[in-house]
């Protein structure tokens, strides 16, 4: 039986207490349901893609020297290799190869999506004006969210064969209507 949204995301708050890393987790879940529609087989791939955004980084919390090593064998163990797959080569540097559709869009989206999130933090309106453009510029700013790797982003966007400023505008609309839940509508200035 297929792992559902409701078990992956039971796994998910019982391995990470963090609200952080909770929210990416939902924001790159939500990015990765619009993807299979975009880059996928549509409406078949939509609950696995979603599974594999939500679950990326689900041991990360509790075990990061194990990461992703025991959210993978826990994913073979309920048989579901496909997303096991995704999931340990989720990043380059692990040198797991790349032999799907899957594969590729989950790296395209993690870390671009946890770089739109820094990149609505910081605008008075958050996700509401953004542009890819703005997304573009912070990218050449190696001061900006320092911690998010430009190489992994271009890697993923070249892997999955898609121009770097329209994957950013499709992250950035995937994420737009759920700015409330994922803190990332900007500051609401009180009504006079």
């Amino acid at each position: 039986m297929k792992l559902t949204r409701d078990e992956a995301w039971t796994l998910l708050c019982e391995w990470t207490a963090g609200d952080a890393l909770r929210k990416h987790a939902r924001a790159v879940e939500l990015v990765m349901r619009a993807a299979s529609e975009r880059y996928g087989a549509g409406a078949a791939d939509v609950e696995e893609w979603g599974v594999a955004g939500l679950l990326h980084d689900a041991d990360y919390e509790a075990w990061p020297e194990q990461h992703p090593a025991r959210i993978v064998a826990w994913l073979r163990e309920r048989g579901e290799p496909s997303l096991a797959h995704a999931i340990s080569a989720h990043y380059t540097k692990w040198g797991v190869a790349y032999e799907s559709r899957l594969d590729k869009a989950l790296l395209a989206c993690d870390e671009l999506t946890g770089f739109v999130g820094a990149c609505a933090r910081v605008r008075p309106d958050g996700l509401g004006s953004l542009e890819s453009k703005s997304v573009l510029k912070r990218l050449k700013d190696k001061g900006f969210a320092a911690k998010v790797e430009r190489d992994e982003i271009a890697r993923g966007v070249e892997l999955l064969g898609v121009d770097l400023a329209e994957h950013i505008e499709f992250v950035i609309a995937a994420l737009r209507p759920h700015a409330a839940e994922l803190g990332l509508a900007g500051r609401v200035e009180p009504s006079a």
